[in-house]
């Protein structure tokens, strides 16, 4: 038996010695690096077992006879849970030098926090069904709504409440029906290779499962129920490389692309095309985010529509039902979570190191923070999807899924995307290297932010450069999700 809560133990723990030896700076930021390791590294020790072609399990506790917790490791949550792993270490590196440098206040809440984050985080990787995920789902809203109102200013509260309210109303409201329906039509709630749903339901009755789980899936950030995404960039910077990159959005993708592919199955989508409607909401999201992105002069705002727009390529691999489509769409979980990662930890170092949040006031930037706008770059690029980055690879994979269902309109909204995200990103970094300082200051009276800081953005940047060679051993992994 493969010992799997110690996925959650190691995360857990971690909190509890933070929070004890919070009065030691020092120790207590030991702690949450040593933390991270040990979590990446049990991680990985389950990777051999993946690629064996096994799915080892474990049953946490029977909640009902026929209800258990269960965690199992399959190609997707393998994938997730070394993004989510792997991640916070760095996140953590770049915490420390932004929290200090930024003088925050409650630091010791902020790490035991995000420590609990990444165990719901886990939890979601790790689900062996539908109600070990949707529990796990509910635990990672709740524990990070402390990191999203952090400041503890009205703004911040106010951003925290929309937050909350959007993601736990869509989830009680949604998801949880369709989890309970679920339960009636199958019996089960086991993440099954090829669904459970399959004789179940009608075709309609499958359109309108489908649409509870994805709207109910607020953290997916599909239009409408996306608002809280923006509204949550009140939070520290760290805290927005957690929503974005690390955790919390890719819960939610995560989530449709896990119940597309064992709940309902592709071949089941594909035959009663119950996921077309899909392909059409994530293609508008796709397009709308990126739009509204454009009229952002705030960095963060205009990188957290992005996300929102990028979010909507994972969810229209799922919506294609086919192999080249959740290859593409999983894939781009960890190729986007690099690209973006790295434009939020430029973000914070900019806000850090020079105190600017507004695009129009980053001219000459590149000539004091050459190192931060360098891999603000090579982030946008990988966001893009230019070769040699790893974006590239997912968007490729999405096309071909497009082509394969016979959807040529979405290669077109692939290739109008990429376009709108060259207009709203690469700008920034010709702004900052091309232009004179609005001061008229040559070179800026700043310079690069905390060591711990670049450090940081530095592995993320070069992160996207190594995925893109590292893209077949990616596919590898994931080439089971489409039956291959």
């Amino acid at each position: 038996m493969v010992p799997m809560y110690w996925a959650l133990v190691i995360p857990l723990a971690g909190a509890v010695l933070i929070a004890t030896v919070g009065r030691w700076p020092n120790l207590r930021e030991a702690v949450t690096l040593g933390t991270g390791v040990a979590l990446f590294g049990f991680v990985t020790s389950l990777l051999p077992h993946v690629l064996a072609g096994a799915n080892p399990g474990i049953v946490l506790v029977w909640l009902l006879p026929s209800l258990p917790l269960v965690l199992r490791i399959e190609p997707l949550g393998m994938l997730f849970a070394l993004v989510a792993s792997g991640l916070w270490i760095v996140t953590s590196l770049y915490s420390i030098g932004y929290m200090r440098g930024h003088r925050e206040a409650h630091q010791t809440r902020f790490y035991v926090c995000f420590a609990v984050s990444i165990c719901a985080a886990m939890g979601v990787a790790l689900a062996g069904n539908l109600l070990t995920l949707f529990l796990f789902y509910e635990v990672l809203t709740l524990s990070t709504y402390p990191l999203v109102s952090h400041h503890g200013t009205r703004k911040a509260m106010k951003g925290a409440r929309t937050y909350l309210g959007i993601l736990v109303t869509t989830s009680v409201a949604f998801l949880l029906l369709a989890v309970a329906w679920t339960w009636v039509l199958a019996g089960t709630l086991d993440f099954r290779v090829g669904g459970i749903l399959a004789g179940r339901a009608s075709d309609g009755v499958l359109l309108v499962l489908l649409a509870l789980f994805v709207f109910g899936t607020g953290k997916a950030a599909l239009m409408p129920v996306h608002r809280w995404l923006p509204a949550a960039m009140v939070a520290p910077t760290p805290v927005s490389a957690l929503l974005h990159a690390v955790a919390v959005v890719k819960a939610g993708v995560f989530t449709i692309m896990k119940v597309v592919i064992y709940v309902f199955g592709l071949d089941l989508l594909t035959t009663t095309g119950a996921s077309e409607w899909l392909m059409y909401a994530a293609g508008f999201t796709i397009i709308a985010g990126s739009l509204v992105a454009m009229a952002q002069d705030n960095l963060k705002r205009r990188l957290a529509y992005s996300t929102v727009s990028q979010l909507s390529y994972i969810v229209l691999g799922a919506a294609l039902a086919n192999a080249w489509g959740v290859v593409g769409g999983s894939m781009h979980i960890a190729m986007h979570a690099f690209g973006k990662i790295t434009l939020f930890f430029c973000a914070g170092a900019i806000y850090v190191a020079a105190h600017k949040t507004e695009i129009s006031d980053m001219r000459g930037l590149g000539r004091a923070m050459p190192i931060t706008m360098a891999a603000f770059l090579i982030g946008a690029l990988s966001v893009i999807g230019v070769p040699p980055l790893g974006g590239s690879w997912s968007k490729w994979y999405l096309a071909l899924g497009a082509l394969d269902a016979g959807q040529i309109l979405f290669v077109a909204v692939l290739m109008i995307s990429s376009l709108l995200n060259i207009a709203y990103l690469v700008p920034i970094p010709i702004r900052a290297f091309f232009s004179k300082p609005a001061d008229g200051s040559d070179p800026p009276r700043f310079k690069e932010a905390p060591a711990f800081c670049v450090a940081a953005l530095s592995f993320t940047a070069v992160g996207c450069i190594v995925l893109f060679f590292l893209a077949d051993d990616v596919y590898r992994l994931l080439v089971p999700l489409g039956g291959g």
